[in-house]
This record gives structure tokens, sequence and C-alpha cells, in this order.
């Protein structure tokens, strides 16, 4: 896991991890960004120091394919076939988080959900 929110394209033509921007990239970074200015430790672009030292995303977001490679993600293809503007919102450096901490992930993330969905 990590706290990011990643948006399209996920892959490009040459299959590496490169800047793959979409027609609607601006478009895709504002959402990305009214998620992720609500998120302080997301904002700050480094959440996983002590798993991933060297990973930093900056102001908590970060295109697919520059992140990593992805062909045939679920958020690229529903862009391109369905026009639905999907992004993935990366909510922490622990994939299985335990029940008590729960709390403390919406917490982190009630107004980037928030804020999120004025952007409707």
């Amino acid at each position: 896991g990590s706290l990011v929110v990643n948006y399209p394209f996920d892959d490009d033509e040459q299959g590496i991890a490169i800047y793959s921007k979409s027609p609607d990239d601006a478009v895709f970074q504002k959402l990305a960004l009214a998620y992720s200015k609500e998120n302080t430790k997301m904002y700050q672009g480094s959440p996983c120091k002590d798993m991933y030292p060297t990973e930093y995303f900056p102001h908590g977001i970060t295109n697919g394919a520059q992140w990593y490679n992805v062909p045939g993600g679920m958020q690229d293809w529903n862009y391109l076939h369905t026009n639905c503007f999907e992004v993935t919102i990366e909510l922490g450096c622990v994939k299985y988080p335990k029940a008590e901490e729960l709390p403390k992930y919406w917490a982190q993330n009630r107004r980037s959900l928030l804020q999120f969905m004025k952007q409707v």
C-alpha cells in the first residue's frame, strides 16, 4: 500500500514507468489534489518512509504510469470505454490495517472524501 491518489493513464505504449498524459490530465490532477489536500500526511508526499524511503509523490498525487506501469488497469479501461473518470486512492502504507485502526483512517480521510464529492 501507499498513501497517494493516482490518476490515468496507468500505462503507456512503451511499457515503462513514465508519465502517460490522458486528454483530461488537468481534470484528473484537479480531482486528485482535491482529495489529497485534505489529508495532511498524503499531501506531504512521503507517507511510507520506513517501507519506501525514496518514494515521493508531489502533493500526494501521481500519474499511474509514472509510479509503475499497469497495462489493462480498471481506471484506464473505464475512462477509455465508458468516459468514467476514475482515480485510485491508496489509503495507507499497511495493506491490511487492524480493525481498531479504522477510526484513524476515517478521521484522516473524512474531509478528503467530502471535498472529493464536492468536485461533482
